[in-house]
């Protein structure tokens, strides 16, 4: 689907390492050279033509999120990526929020972004951090969630897809329980985005965040979405240019409106207008259409892998495009370092989810994920390779 878009799949290769980074389409990249090439200038600050380009293509990137999600305009924040985000809303917001004694609720199987900040945070305030326990498949459910809360449960904090596993959480139900019982729900968005429908006003949602480089857009840009209320109670964890209206010898200042006061410096103004342009590319495809490639293309490696015996898949059940498995008695960058030699781009280790392992008792695996532009012959290939596994040590040794 869309091959054509993407220059560098004409050198012959097969990348399945979406869920890292995805490859970025031509009109990204022609987006971003237009900037650097004929209107370079800085956001906010000049009257002069170019200026008025730049400013007009930058601002308005928030109407295309504000569309793509289905939230307002300025309730979108430019970060550096979901990361960033996160930091934002645990720094920022949770910081002045949480009380000693409070809870808040996560699971094995989230990204370092989602769990590191909030350790971090504990020192500073002694709030408990539980760890909601995981199915047989190791997904996360609702149900899972009401056996943690209490009355202290003061946040939810997860991802609305898992980096390793790829189960898909349900969002909308989650938020609405959360809700109920006065939680705050923060959602990590980096891997849902990109692949499905969101409706960000209708998910009960209270913080979302996500990265530009995981939809075809570039790295180092992502956003924050959160409810105006609660960005009004939120604190810039950067300070400077751009974001204040004065500042005085007495020590007086006082910051810009939402959103641009959470945007301090010059920020990465060619990313942000490649982003808008991967944001339009990828609803002019359609979010549904994306969703259902991948999950065909899933389906059609599980049927074709079962005639392996040596594989050993970790997640067949996922409704998502991404597949974490092993070949029985090889270590996960030894059939990364395999599949490379024939072409083939997979992630192998444990994927930056380094709790997962006490769920799974299993340290490292290999990680496909799947994004539309993968084909069907693709995956052909790579069952191919893998039925010759007998022979990986004559490869990698």
């Amino acid at each position: 689907m869309n091959r054509e878009d993407f220059p560098i799949l004409n050198n012959g290769k097969i990348y399945f390492d979406n869920a890292a980074t995805t490859l970025k389409p031509k009109c990204v990249i022609d987006a971003m050279d237009k900037y650097y090439l004929e209107y370079t200038s800085n956001i906010h600050r000049g009257d002069y033509d170019s200026a008025v380009i730049t400013n007009k293509l930058y601002d308005n990137v928030r109407n295309i999120v504000s569309e793509f999600i289905n939230c307002d305009a300025n309730t979108v924040i430019y970060t550096s990526g979901a990361t960033h985000s996160l930091n934002m809303v645990v720094f920022g917001f949770m910081r002045y929020f949480l009380k000693p004694g409070d809870e808040v609720l996560l699971n094995k199987a989230e990204h370092a972004s989602n769990i590191l900040p909030w350790i971090k945070l504990q020192e500073e305030i002694p709030f408990t951090i539980k760890y909601i326990p995981l199915n047989e498949d190791y997904s996360l459910t609702l149900d899972n969630i009401k056996k943690c809360v209490t009355l202290k449960t003061k946040v939810v904090s997860l991802a609305m897809i898992s980096n390793v596993i790829g189960d898909l959480r349900d969002i909308k139900s989650i938020g609405e329980y959360c809700h109920q019982n006065n939680i705050i729900f923060n959602v990590d968005g980096a891997q849902g985005i990109p692949h499905m429908k969101f409706d960000f006003k209708d998910s009960n949602v209270d913080f979302l965040s996500f990265s530009g480089h995981k939809m075809c857009g570039p790295t180092g840009v992502g956003i924050l979405v959160g409810k105006y209320e609660l960005l009004e109670k939120m604190k810039p964890i950067m300070y400077g240019g751009g974001m204040n209206s004065f500042f005085e010898e007495d020590n007086s200042y006082e910051l810009k409106s939402i959103p641009t006061r959470f945007e301090a410096g010059t920020p990465a103004i060619a990313e942000v207008i490649g982003l808008g342009e991967a944001i339009k590319y990828l609803m002019n495809i359609g979010m549904d259409n994306i969703h259902k490639q991948e999950i065909n293309l899933k389906k059609y490696f599980l049927e074709k892998v079962k005639d392996i015996n040596n594989i050993i898949v970790y997640n067949k059940n996922i409704n998502s495009g991404i597949i974490a498995f092993n070949i029985d008695g090889v270590f996960a960058q030894d059939t990364s370092m395999y599949l490379n030699h024939y072409g083939i781009a997979v992630r192998a280790g444990n994927h930056c989810a380094k709790m997962l392992k006490d769920e799974m008792n299993i340290k490292n695996t290999v990680r496909i994920s799947m994004y539309f532009y993968n084909s069907f012959e693709e995956i052909d290939k790579l069952i191919e390779v893998l039925k010759n596994s007998k022979d990986i040590f004559k490869v990698v040794l």
